[in-house]
């Protein structure tokens, strides 16, 4: 695949030595080329990786002529300025990319819904580091009970995935998925029992002990796993503090509020950040404090916090004030590291000193760009036992167009558990109609999935 990602400062520069790397059984060899305008950049870049590095603006026609653009599979815009983001998007896109993605400020991406900016310049996806890395912390406060939680890899916001295991006193222990009564828009997609792993169907028994894959809205995929958990126990109120104000600590702040049960409160010795904080947060305390002295996290009471987050620039402060907290009496801690390679050590071996997990931005966003290096009429989202999770469009001839999803003959062994139209993502109920365009997520053993494939192309 052709590829050009236009900036080199943290995120692309992670991305394209990530892309760059010949893999020993790799599928596809990228073809990468890199625009910035920064000298030193560049000269580092050139150094480094194995890419046609160009020194320019990356919005000017002479660069992305230089580039190759008439080639070009997948354009990536990576500055951190919107402005050259946006533009340098639409003139690929303009220029006949098929895949465009660009990265924008937080600020722009939460306005999307008042002004389709994606529709406005003909880009594919814009999304926001802050926010992405956000989903990735959020999802661990708001599902502690979870083997496992993933968010990024569907829709943000909007389809989440998690696997839980069913208890003994559960309801949903010796039912059957078509008698169990799940929140609308929520799929038991998976089931693995005793180390084997299925794709159900309507007739799958759920029993004790099984691990179920659940996937759906937020709000109502808690519902169902505390149903499949403890037999519909409400969880009590999570008490969460967050080290650092910035735009990492207000995107986490912003999603947790959003869920009734947790209290947050945000450490931050910037006094002129404390009240735009107050302004922005409606249910967030903000504590103008230096959370990196132990003294004002016992002041504080912080021990008695179920999750500590450090979210500041500075990789050594997250680390150390987790130490801290962990050491005052909180159990777990999450910390945000920038460089993708201490975030892999923290995160192996941090759970002796309390940490969690430890969230790398550049590799959050490595992950979500992922899914659309592949030259397949589809992309593997997520792997699992039992199958993996596809996305694909689906197309203008296709079988299923115009069908509601109770009237599509389903291959076994495949389960329907995203749709996205426009700006909208659901796991899809019954009576929901399949449009052409459509980008459908199912989970699909791999013994059925060019039954699928057929069925929506």
């Amino acid at each position: 695949m052709n590829i050009i990602i236009v900036g080199a400062g943290e995120i692309g520069r992670h991305l394209a030595t990530e892309l760059s790397r010949s893999r020993e059984g790799a599928r596809e060899i990228h073809s990468i080329s890199v625009i910035d305008s920064d000298p030193r950049l560049v000269a580092e870049l050139e150094s480094g990786i194995d890419a046609k590095v160009i020194c320019d603006d990356g919005s000017s026609p002479a660069a992305l002529a230089q580039a190759n653009i008439g080639e070009c599979d997948l354009f990536l815009a990576l500055t951190s300025e919107n402005t050259v983001n946006l533009m340098s998007g639409s003139m690929a896109k303009a220029m006949g990319v098929e895949k465009v993605l660009s990265r924008v400020h937080p600020g722009l991406e939460r306005d999307k819904w008042l002004f389709d900016f994606r529709g406005h310049f003909g880009i594919d996806d814009l999304f926001s580091s802050e926010r992405l890395t956000a989903i990735e912390l959020a999802k661990f406060i708001r599902n502690p009970d979870s083997l496992r939680v993933e968010a990024e890899q569907l829709a943000p916001d909007q389809i989440e995935v998690q696997q839980v295991r069913v208890g003994a006193k559960s309801d949903a222990a010796g039912t059957t998925l078509r008698d169990l009564k799940v929140p609308e828009r929520t799929r038991v997609a998976a089931i693995t029992r005793e180390g084997e792993s299925i794709v159900p169907d309507a007739e799958s028994v759920l029993e004790a002990g099984d691990v179920a894959t659940i996937f759906g809205e937020p709000r109502r995929l808690r519902n169902l796993a505390e149903s499949l958990q403890q037999g519909g126990k409400r969880a009590e109120t999570m008490r969460v503090v967050i080290f650092g104000g910035g735009e990492y600590g207000f995107a986490l702040a912003q999603r947790l509020e959003s869920w009734e049960s947790c209290r947050v409160r945000i450490f931050e010795k910037d006094e002129k950040i404390c009240q735009e904080l107050t302004e922005r947060l409606s249910d967030t305390t903000v504590i103008n404090a230096d959370a990196t002295v132990v003294a004002e996290l016992e002041e504080e009471q912080v021990g008695q916090a179920d999750f500590f987050v450090a979210t500041s620039p500075s990789d050594e402060d997250n680390v150390m004030t987790c130490l801290q907290a962990n050491n005052i009496g909180v159990k777990n801690c999450l910390t945000i590291i920038h460089r993708a390679d201490y975030a892999r050590a923290i995160g192996s071996s941090g759970r002796q000193f309390g940490v969690v997990a430890a969230v790398s931005p550049r590799e959050a966003t490595r992950r979500y760009i992922e899914r659309y290096l592949t030259g397949e009429k589809y992309y593997v989202a997520k792997k699992f036992t039992a199958g993996q999770v596809i996305g694909t469009n689906v197309g203008r001839k296709a079988r299923a167009v115009g069908m509601k999803v109770s009237e599509i003959d389903w291959p076994a062994g495949s389960v329907l558990v995203g749709l996205l139209r426009g700006l909208k993502a659901i796991v899809p109920g019954p009576d929901d109609v399949v449009e052409a365009g459509d980008h459908i997520y199912a989970m699909v053993s791999p013994k059925v999935l060019k039954k699928l494939l057929k069925l929506l192309h």
